[in-house]
């Protein structure tokens, strides 16, 4: 994509239109009030704004909504509970830890919920210092209230007048990933690449593409009343998601032996081919993405017909001159040619009627959100060492009201900010796992410096105060709207911003600076050392469950070909479904690893093995997708007796490693028994042959992860034994 349009598509996207809407709700009253000589109550207000906004996360407007309420009456009775008690150290530090530990517990609810309690911390650290009388606490309550009410109004308005606009700009991210994805792909058929570097590349882009398509899933699926059932547009986003999600299948399913495919065909020039091609369907979909973000009519850029015709007489003059096996090939340009079919049909839900087109899997799309339900029962379960929310919750809560007791004892910044910077650094920096914390530390300090250096610089040279305010609203715009997207230019435009609104109450901006820099590195420092000594939670203690999950989902995803063995139909949902268990969960194993990465060396024992099965578990997911894809295609009449034997040993291996990872807490299970009864005789020995050189390759794969997973185990073992010798 050219750079005009990546300028074109941010500014058309979702990140900046979040920015944007926080950006108007909190300037604008503070520009409301400056006109009026009121610049403080201005801050008041938006700070209200800023709170409800922050936690105003993309999702479904059901889940916005109730979020957004839910914040805003935890902050105003966070904010009324610790006005009455901060003017006592110790009543405060009991509250500190309190509600630290609750807000930091809804973690156990979902993603949203976790955002929810984050600001209730956050406006009780705001008022922690607070030394307002009565009347003006009362006075301050209803400033903020304005300020939420004001946002939600906007955020409510913008819902109603658009409400497929958010969808629109999620599900244009999600094609974005999917060209990346496909980018990626392509490299495997530049032998200048390696593979196995490659490999990890792919594998964290496809975490990216699984939590972008979940977010797609959660915006139109469960908002199916109110944009899929009643507008065209809405219709034709549901139905272009679903063959984006197809697309990206289709995609994996393009993976072979990669070594071997070089080894074979290297010399031919048809792996260039096939990589020029795919990264035309990549700028393709980059093309339609940005069409769709721009709230355009998509039509194509490029006609794949003629790249096929010409990949396929290049295959046929390989196998008239070099007498090779092109079988292989001709499934590579099948999936091309598929991905091609995608998009086309893709471009044309624009130009035909979408309400008339019916799928089985949309109708039925209710199966495939997760319908997450505050239930105080999951809280409850929760309380226990062995959960890592819970183990975050005690950390902080221990952290934050200890620093508090300590700052205060010894006068910290007394007049000043007192202990504020300090203790937000923590919340911000001390997250459950102890990779997260270390990034985050890093990117804050790094943000904070940068940004402080940018700020006084601003304000030693500019002293224009309408420019100042000018450049105020660009740093506060460009943070927000960078806040997901690139945390570390979040904080270094939000450090500039803070100095340039202090410096208009008359405060003195550099000391201002030079104290935000220092509280930010104590903050970090404590946060870094807390998260190491204070109930640590190591990315191994779940890696276990990890690949259970992951095992289990692959068995499943597998045990499908034994009903297109016996010539069973396997329902388009049910087929689907196990799918996206394959994608939930391979996201979350190598979500997991990339953190076991940030951890000491000393925690890092059994790294090789985790990123081979992580590696091992890709390529089985993609050949089996590949198998199940060639099984459908073939007639009944080629299946063997050789495939059922095969296919057996899969699953048998994969239930071995199931088996291996078991701990007692683990719901026991259950293998497929019924497998059909099949001849040796096949009409198609080409096509047979093709489906039997599949199953050994998946007989190899899992036989691979049976032993990498033993591998895994054996070590997890040994650690738990030098560490209970250490304890004992």
């Amino acid at each position: 994509m050219k750079k005009t349009k990546e300028i074109s598509n941010f500014f058309y996207g979702q990140y900046f239109a979040d920015g944007l809407r926080i950006t108007i709700g909190c300037i604008v009253p503070i520009l409301i009030c400056a006109t009026l000589g009121k610049f403080l109550l201005g801050t008041y207000i938006s700070l209200g704004a800023l709170l409800v906004g922050l936690s105003d996360t993309p999702g479904a407007p059901s889940h916005r909504r109730t979020g957004m309420i839910a914040s805003f009456i935890i902050c105003l009775a966070t904010q009324f509970l610790t006005v009455l008690v901060n003017a006592n150290m110790w009543l405060m530090a009991i509250l500190l830890g309190g509600l630290c530990f609750i807000y930091s517990m809804f973690a156990v609810f979902n993603a949203r919920a976790a955002t929810v309690g984050s600001m209730g911390i956050l406006i009780m650290l705001i008022n922690i210092e607070d030394s307002k009388t009565l009347e003006e606490e009362w006075l301050f309550l209803l400033y903020f209230t304005i300020g939420g009410l004001w946002y939600m109004l906007i955020s409510f308005s913008i819902t109603q007048v658009r409400p497929y606009r958010l969808a629109q700009q999620e599900l244009s991210e999600s094609i974005r990933h999917v060209a990346d994805f496909i980018r990626l792909r392509a490299k495997f058929y530049d032998t200048r690449i390696a593979i196995d570097e490659n490999y990890s590349k792919l594998i964290e882009k496809q975490i990216v593409v699984h939590e972008h398509q979940e977010n797609v899933r959660d915006l139109l699926f469960q908002s199916k009343r109110s944009i899929k059932d009643t507008t065209k547009i809405g219709r034709f986003l549901t139905l272009t998601f679903n063959d984006v999600v197809d697309l990206f299948e289709q995609a994996m399913t393009t993976h072979y032996d990669y070594e071997q495919i070089r080894k074979v065909y290297g010399h031919t020039g048809i792996l260039k081919d096939f990589k020029i091609v795919l990264i035309k369907i990549a700028s393709e979909l980059d093309h339609l993405a940005y069409q769709l973000n721009a709230n355009r009519v998509p039509k194509p850029m490029y006609d794949f017909n003629e790249d096929i015709d010409h990949l396929l007489i290049s295959i046929e003059k390989i196998d008239h001159r070099e007498g090779l096996n092109t079988i292989p090939l001709k499934k590579i340009l099948i999936s091309i040619r598929s991905i091609s079919i995608f998009i086309h049909n893709i471009y044309n839900y624009s130009v035909i009627r979408p309400n008339q087109i019916q799928k089985q899997e949309i109708e039925e799309a209710n199966k495939f959100i997760q319908t997450e339900h505050i239930e105080w029962k999951k809280f409850r379960n929760n309380l226990a060492l062995d959960s890592s929310i819970f183990r975050h919750a005690l950390r902080m809560a221990i952290v934050m009201s200890g620093t508090y007791i300590i700052l205060n004892l010894n006068d910290f910044n007394a007049g000043n900010m007192g202990s504020f910077w300090v203790l937000l650094t923590i919340m911000v920096i001390l997250k459950p796992g102890f990779g997260l914390t270390k990034e985050r530390n890093v990117q804050r300090l790094l943000g904070t410096v940068i940004g402080g250096v940018i700020g006084a610089l601003v304000l030693m040279t500019i002293h224009s105060e309408v420019i100042r305010f000018i450049l105020l609203i660009f740093f506060f715009l460009t943070a927000y709207s960078l806040f997901r997207v690139n945390y570390i230019m979040a904080v270094l435009f939000m450090t500039p911003y803070v100095l340039i609104m202090l410096s208009f109450s008359g405060v003195n901006t550099v000391d201002v600076a030079k104290e935000r820099i220092f509280d930010t590195f104590l903050g970090g420092m404590i946060a870094f050392i807390s998260s190491y000594i204070i109930f640590p939670n190591w990315e191994s203690f779940q890696i276990k469950s990890n690949i259970r999950k992951l095992l289990i989902a692959n068995y499943r995803y597998l045990a499908q070909a034994i009903h297109l063995l016996a010539g069973e139909e396997i329902s388009v949902t049910n087929y689907k479904l196990t799918r996206k268990e394959i994608y939930i969960s391979s996201a979350n194993m190598g979500s997991t690893f990339q953190r076991m990465l940030s951890e000491p060396k000393w925690r890092q024992k059994s790294t090789k093995e985790v990123n081979k099965i992580v590696i091992l578990n890709h390529i089985l997911s993609s050949y089996g997708a590949t198998l199940l894809t060639s099984i459908n295609e073939a007639t009944d009449s080629n299946y063997t007796k050789e495939h059922v034997v095969l296919l057996k040993k899969i699953l048998s291996n994969l239930a071995k490693s199931i088996e291996a990872v078991m701990e007692k807490d683990d719901i026991s299970f259950q293998e497929e028994k019924n497998f059909p009864e099949l001849t040796v005789e096949t009409l198609d020995p080409a096509e047979s042959k093709l489906i039997t050189e599949q199953l050994q390759f998946l007989n190899k794969i899992t036989a691979d992860l049976y032993k990498s997973t033993l591998e895994v185990i054996q070590k997890e073992s040994v650690e738990q034994e030098q560490m209970a010798a250490i304890n004992g």
